[in-house]
């Protein structure tokens, strides 16, 4: 496998031009399942095999769940701003410094999977009541300057869950690693 495939399994985020509504039910759907498919993908593994990088430099599997609940957290946090305010610019976060923390480095998994699975039933209330027109609110990301509307965010955040995921599911593949 290549360092790149090993990188993006699913391959990379692409932005949709359009976006439909069966687009995001599918998305919603994605978020709502994710905390179950990523517990899943973890059920058994030993300490040893969750310290173990899913790819040569990268995290490590227990650092790539700690991520993924630091990421929907804040995805979270950005939709109810995003909601409730006009346009708000949002705060960034250095993703790679968080994952250096010792708590991302050594707290059990379980935290941030008990963590997943109770903000995404939340965010999955929101999301499942917003009308057609929420979910062209947008927020603008200061890196970029770009407005980001809640569908794309939705979309973005579909593909990181299973983006990461497949990282789990892959590694558990390549080193024959029973699930």
């Amino acid at each position: 496998m290549t360092q790149i495939s090993l990188s993006y399994p699913i391959g990379s985020f692409e932005r949709p031009e359009k976006i439909t509504k069966s687009n995001l039910k599918t998305w919603i759907k994605d978020i709502e399942n994710l905390p179950k498919q990523l517990k899943k993908a973890t059920d058994g593994l030993t300490d040893t095999q969750l310290d173990t990088p899913y790819r040569d430099g990268g995290w490590t599997v227990r650092q790539l769940i700690h991520h993924v609940a630091d990421s929907h957290t804040n995805a979270y946090i950005r939709t109810k701003w995003t909601l409730t305010e006009n346009k708000p610019t949002i705060k960034a976060y250095d993703e790679k410094a968080w994952a250096e923390q010792e708590d991302s480095k050594t707290a059990s998994i379980t935290l941030s999977l008990t963590l997943l699975a109770a903000m995404h039933k939340r965010w999955v209330v929101a999301l499942k009541a917003l009308q057609p027109a929420d979910f062209e609110r947008a927020f603008i990301h200061p890196e970029t300057q770009q407005e980001i509307p809640i569908k794309v965010l939705l979309a973005l955040y579909s593909w990181h869950g299973r983006h990461h995921t497949s990282h789990v599911t892959s590694l558990r593949e390549r080193m024959g690693w029973e699930s």
